[in-house]
């Protein structure tokens, strides 16, 4: 089975500064990491081409510091890593974003030689939050999606995916090729060790600019290509309104809790 796997890297959410004017993430300086739905969905992956076989490619969009999140991919079992990167991708919203991925993903099939049977995202970025992405790559590609996948198991061809729900779970078959958003899952993601962290650094990771993805339209990319527009955006400010009560015995202290519950009228 060949999987490919769109990962994004976020800035670290203790860490988010956003630009005044342009109402974008400041990310030059910022410390980044994999979006962590995105690791639940590389472990799905590797878990799937250990059972059956095939060849697992990352790609991401992004500056060229998007190319550690790809790095950090390869020392946890992925085979090959793409950058898509280009001046015209830039400020792109969900829906340019997910065009211009689902245009990257042909052209990787072509430069690898191979047709993905199985397109995994993280269900949502940590940066975001939309939830978008995935089903808009579905959409741009015309193939069957399964979104908020819990488990991912290959049964006589087709895909069985295990599907989280407000009541518990669906249990959903779908055709391949497809493309499945992943949730947090039941196991955790794999560590790198030192061998294949020392690996990773030596792999290649090629980029892909504009010019490379040959079919798509540049009118439908950037902010230019973006239907949606940013009016205004805020960091929330963080107030600290806690109190500690110190110096007293467990009885008193317990009894002083109650008293300012009280005053405070949350009870």
């Amino acid at each position: 089975m060949n999987i490919c796997v769109c990962i994004k890297q976020v800035p670290d959410t203790n860490e988010i500064k956003i630009d005044p004017v342009k109402h974008t993430l400041i990310r030059t300086g910022v410390p980044s990491i994999v979006n962590p739905f995105d690791t639940y969905a590389q472990e799905v992956g590797v878990r799937l081409k250990e059972k059956l076989g095939g060849r697992l490619v990352v790609i991401t969009m992004g500056p060229p510091q998007a190319k550690e999140a790809i790095r950090s991919c390869l020392s946890v079992g992925a085979d090959a890593g793409y950058l898509i990167s280009g001046r015209k991708f830039g400020g792109s919203d969900t829906l340019a974003t997910s065009y211009i991925l689902s245009e990257a993903i042909k052209a990787v099939e072509e430069k690898e030689g191979v047709k993905f049977d199985l397109i995994l995202c993280g269900k949502q970025a940590i940066d975001g939050d939309t939830a978008q992405v995935g089903p808009e790559i579905a959409e741009h590609l015309g193939i069957p999606q399964v979104t908020y996948a819990l488990d991912i198991q290959e049964v006589d061809g087709d895909l069985q995916v295990k599907r989280e729900c407000d009541a518990g779970y669906d249990i959903i078959s779908v055709k391949l090729p497809a493309v499945v958003t992943v949730v947090k899952l039941p196991y955790e993601p794999r560590y790198p060790t030192y061998r294949t962290r020392k690996e990773a650094r030596t792999k290649e990771i090629p980029v892909l600019a504009e010019a490379d993805l040959t079919t798509i339209d540049l009118d439908r990319c950037g902010l230019g290509g973006s239907p949606t527009k940013v009016k205004s955006t805020y960091t929330p400010v963080r107030e600290k309104t806690g109190m500690t009560i110190r110096g007293m015995g467990a009885e008193a202290a317990a009894a002083k809790l109650v008293e300012l519950v009280h005053d405070a009228k949350i009870l």
